[in-house]
């Protein structure tokens, strides 16, 4: 499934949720979450977490929580695009871009 395929299958899933309705803004603030969450996974298989009580994982168990975590970040992001009406895809270009004009005397 490439990105765009995705993103359509999200928004309809969030749309049955009825979590669609949720203003950019409001939005924002789940991606902030989510981004937290990815700060927590990323810590936690890089040095690992010494929590009482929580369960220790392995690495396997680690890394999966990573990506769990990277997913739902791109999922917030995919849906502030729609949100936006801006296609995924239109994003890439533009990092692409912006990032080779901004170091183009360095390449």
């Amino acid at each position: 499934m490439g990105l765009e395929e995705h993103q359509a299958w999200l928004v309809s899933f969030y749309k049955k949720r009825d979590w669609y309705k949720f203003s950019p803004e409001i939005r924002m603030n789940f991606l902030t979450e989510e981004v937290g969450e990815l700060a927590r996974a990323i810590r936690t298989f890089e040095i690992g977490r010494d929590h009482p009580g929580e369960k220790k994982k392995d690495k396997a168990e680690r890394f999966d929580n990573l990506k769990e975590e990277l997913a739902d970040v791109v999922d917030q992001v995919l849906i502030l695009c729609r949100k936006y009406e801006i296609e995924p895809q239109e994003i890439l270009h533009y990092s692409e871009n912006k990032l080779t004009e901004r170091f183009k005397d360095q390449q």
